[in-house]
């Protein structure tokens, strides 16, 4: 080959060379962000309106069914999920993995701001964002006040000023979110006997609060020597100011706040909590930017939080209770200490074969020029360090040098034969460069096909694949230049001892007899193996029969083995999810919460608690998640899994709360189960629904049963009377804007605070005054005035029907259906054969026209990805082929040759078996990997 001979001519230039991969790879190296997972970019967008106050019928209605509407004309998309909750409309679009994710999201606003006009004024503007797979929390920090000398507000109040600012300034931090915070607010607390007594109406207070707090820009005036802003300034300086604002008079007097409203200068309504061990404290999560490397910005936030705490006020505690950087920094280490030692190994065994410390240092040399180079390669395609390209490097850590060790072999044999070092590393090279080439072709047509499956496991997949045909191809490389330069250059000398007469050195009595020892036992092997093979050629039908019993054994042992997407790694930390019964407070789920928190510390293995309630989205105030920090795997003898039953029979002791889920789950928060049933009536969702469920339960191995299915939600359902609301001069319209405002609440403005921060200014009921039906039917609405001028108040009981009633919690959609979800957790078998026997009650439904089922998270990717990693083997098992045939001249001796591939099985099988491992991603990839080996 050319480039061998311009290396053995010109040996300074090949070690130039060789120096370039190893300077640009540790020049990448620096540069590579290092993350868990790869940065995989999923054109998804989703789209959040929020409807304060409004039902989740009247939010599919008002909100979802339009944005559903509008964004299903958009191109490309692959599937279309909405969620009505309470006062909130989430729209998930899922576009094929194909589309540009940017335009995708651009596409979407577009379609969303066509319909904005048409929606109703309290619809609040579009949260609109691409849907980003490592966008969960990486970091995490509790401000706690032992001594309980700072209240929650004050807690609040100094984490959005100072923590908050300082850790979004972090490079890389994308936002940071208070979970249980309390914020100021102005409360203007309405009193309803006082409204109805002087026949004000709460839309007066708004207006008079609206005009007598703000600042108004009158325009300039000018001169020939300068210009003037002229500005009315007519903020209020103190919250106590506000008692003074007139409202309303009354016989020539003035009525002022102070006479129908309490001026509360307290927290806003708690909406969420989170619980630290057990105590209210005010959490801070954090996300990172798309891309950023975990670990740096880790490092960022960590000294942000030391210079914190040089200010942080007197009683306050800062305790940092998430950190997913350690888990990446023990993965990556732990990677990269098998990567050594898989090199160190591959190295030893290497020498005790050549027995030649010079033939192992050069074909030695082939791994870190190969593994360096590789960074080289990463940083060019946008690839990260995570844990799928280092296992690709470890993994490729054998394939590196085996290019070196034929090429230096057939270069010795070469010289044995009487050859000069130069003429047989030329030579040596020459003949067995076409063998070479094509093993390592072989190698490529595995991987290759790895690197771009479909899908998401091809997108999780792809630097996996590409990292280790980049791998070893520059090992193929340096195996055709620098090591047929050095062997040119730095032949071995004659073999220790061989020579008759020869006087023993050091190296005879201590390696010398180590690699004797070696050579004697691998003579023994070939000459087992020798027997072995003559008893195969003289006894065919008895060889034949065995190779297929090995094979059928193999079909028949793999359905023993289980199938799983992806194995849950034990990372000492866990989840645990659970649910008060619909309607309950806040309030109750927090004394569920922290019965939950008590007993799960009651275990030596956990190290503390985080539970929070009402938090990552529109979940509830009933619902509750509880993230679980265990000791160090090293410090305790039961696993996650094993943790897991404990948990549970634990959690079952405590009344009122719903366990859904225990132990980590899948990389989009899905369990190992889940599944939707789909049509277009809710009421007959809900009859399959139940009727499935209880088929499921009686499933061995499943646990963690749940469904979006739940009881109604308590509510109050209005009936306005419409001939007496006509009589007074109220039309629906009016009534519903002064509910509103009475019930939910109305910001009207807001207080700048002396320190220059704004807060906001509500007026609402006073709490005492809603709390019961009763409180609602007396509430004064104002109408049209008497015939002399004096003001009319009518109570809502008057010209409405006021009764309790229930409705749904939530209300999900799929493809312009609703739909109802269904997931749970597989324990003591696989979530396989699970999902088997979950697919064989769903088949034995009587489904009515028009309702189906869909297999959806962690259970239809897993179906997805096996089908891809078969595609992928068999178009590595075709390109194997068409390379041994342009190799061997022959259409028939590759079928002879890689027969052998499929009786390779038992292997895996017994070896899945042996460490109870199952069929999973990583598993099958091991065996697309063993396709090419064994072609090798």
């Amino acid at each position: 080959m050319w480039f061998t001979r311009i290396s053995i001519a010109n040996p300074v230039m090949a070690v130039m060379v060789m120096l370039a991969f190893v300077v640009l790879g540790l020049f990448s190296y620096q540069r590579l962000a290092v993350d868990q997972f790869p940065n995989i970019d999923l054109p998804t967008v989703v789209v959040v309106m929020d409807y304060p106050g409004a039902s989740p019928e009247i939010i599919e209605s008002e909100v979802t069914k339009k944005v559903e509407e509008a964004v299903n004309t958009v191109a490309g998309i692959g599937s279309l999920y909405s969620r009505s909750y309470e006062g909130t409309s989430v729209v998930i679009i899922e576009f094929n993995l194909d589309v540009d994710g940017r335009k995708a999201a651009d596409d979407v606003r577009e379609k969303v701001a066509l319909i904005r006009p048409n929606l109703r004024d309290e619809v609040k503007e579009p949260r609109i964002f691409r849907f980003d797979p490592a966008a969960t929390p990486i970091f995490n920090v509790a401000l706690l006040s032992p001594d309980g000398s700072k209240s929650a507000q004050e807690l609040s109040t100094w984490a959005t000023q100072v923590l908050q600012k300082r850790l979004e300034n972090v490079r890389g931090v994308g936002s940071v979110t208070l979970v249980g915070g309390v914020q100021r607010q102005i409360n203007l607390h309405v009193r309803p006997a006082a409204l109805e007594a002087f026949g004000i109406g709460v839309d007066q207070i708004v207006a008079a609060v609206r005009s007598e707090n703000q600042e108004l820009p009158m325009g300039a005036i000018r001169s020939t020597e300068q210009e003037r802003v002229v500005q009315i300034n007519a903020r209020l300086k103190r919250p106590e100011d506000f008692k003074d604002i007139v409202v309303a008079r009354r016989n020539a007097q003035a009525i002022k706040l102070w006479q129908v409203a309490d001026v509360v200068d307290g927290p806003q309504e708690i909406e969420s909590l989170a619980l630290y061990n057990g105590q209210r404290t005010v959490l801070l999560s954090v996300l990172k930017s798309q891309g950023e490397n975990t670990i740096a910005v880790v490092d960022g936030l960590m000294k942000a939080l030391d210079e914190a705490k040089t200010v942080t006020p007197p009683g306050v505690r800062i305790e940092v209770n998430r950190d997913n950087s350690r888990g990446i920094r023990v993965s990556v280490a732990n990677v990269k200490r098998t990567l050594f030692e898989g090199a160190a190994l591959t190295v030893l065994i290497v020498f005790l074969f050549l027995n030649s410390w010079r033939s192992t240092v050069i074909t030695g040399l082939t791994l870190p020029i190969a593994l360096i180079g590789t960074f080289l390669f990463m940083y060019a395609f946008g690839f990260t360090i995570n844990g799928i390209t280092m296992m690709a490097l470890s993994l490729c850590v054998g394939l590196l040098i085996d290019d070196a060790i034929v090429v230096r072999e057939n270069i010795v044999r070469h010289v044995q034969m009487g050859k000069s070092a130069r003429a047989a590393a030329l030579d040596g090279t020459a003949e067995i460069g076409l063998a070479v080439l094509a093993t390592t072709l072989s190698i490529v047509a595995v991987f290759l096909p790895i690197g771009f499956m479909g899908g998401i496991v091809g997108k999780f997949f792809h630097e996996f694949g590409i990292t280790i045909v980049a791998a070893v191809l520059i090992s193929m490389f340096v195996s055709f230049t620098l090591d047929p330069m050095l062997s040119s250059v730095w032949h071995d000398p004659a073999a220790h001892g061989t020579q008759r007469g020869a006087p023993v050195t050091l190296y005879d009595k201590t390696l010398g007899r180590i690699t004797l020892l070696f050579d004697r036992f691998t003579e023994w092997l070939g000459d087992v193996y020798q027997q072995l093979l003559g008893w195969s050629l003289r006894h065919k039908l008895a060889t034949l029969a065995l190779a297929a019993a090995t094979l059928v054994g193999s079909f028949v042992l793999i359905p023993i083995l289980g199938a799983e997407f992806v194995p849950k790694a034990d990372l000492s930390e866990t989840q645990i999810n659970f649910y008060t019964p619909v309607g309950s407070s806040l309030e109750v789920t927090e004394q569920r919460a922290k019965q939950a928190d008590a007993a799960l510390r009651e275990f030596p293995e956990v190290r503390y608690t985080v539970a929070t309630i009402n938090s990552g989205g529109s979940s509830g105030k009933n619902v509750a998640a509880v993230y679980v920090r265990l000791v160090d795997r090293k410090d305790r003898q039961r696993s996650i899994t094993a943790l897991t039953v404990p948990f549970r029979d634990r959690l079952a002791r405590i009344p009122g709360i719903t366990v859904t889920n225990i132990g980590p789950t899948d990389l989009g928060g899905n369990k190992s189960l889940q599944f939707s049933i789909q049509g277009s009536d809710l009421d007959e969702l809900a009859r399959l629904s139940r009727q499935i469920t209880a088929k499921l339960r009686a499933i061995p191995g499943l646990v963690d049963l749940d469904s979006t299915l739940k009881d109604d939600k308590p509510t109050v359902a209005i009936e306005v009377k419409r001939d007496a609301a006509a009589d007074a001069g109220l039309n629906v319209n009016a009534l519903a804007g002064t509910l509103r405002t009475l019930v939910a609440g109305n910001t009207v403005g807001n207080w700048r605070a002396p320190d220059g921060e704004n807060y906001d200014v509500n007026v609402r009921l006073a709490p005492d005054s809603r709390d019961t039906l009763a409180d609602l039917q007396r509430l004064p609405i104002t109408v049209a005035a008497a015939a002399d001028g004096s003001p009319r108040v009518v109570r809502l009981a008057q010209v409405a029907d006021l009764r309790a009633s229930t409705g749904p919690n939530q209300i999900n959609r799929r493809d312009l259906n609703r739909e109802i979800n269904i997931d749970a957790n597989a324990l003591g078998r696989s979530a396989g054969e699970v999902s088997a026997d979950v697919k064989k009650v769903l088949d034995s439904i009587a489904w009515p026209p028009g309702y189906r089922y869909v297999f959806g998270g962690s259970t239809k990717n897993m179906t997805e990805s096996f089908q891809y990693a078969v595609g992928a083997l068999a178009l590595a098992i075709v390109f194997i082929y068409m390379i041994l045939a342009s190799q061997f001249r022959s259409f028939l001796q590759p079928i002879a040759l890689m027969s052998s591939l499929p009786l390779t099985l038992i292997g895996v099988v017994l070896a899945l078996l042996m460490f109870r491992s199952t069929l999973n991603m990583f598993s099958i990839i091991g065996i697309v990997m063993l396709m090419g080996l064994v072609t090798k």
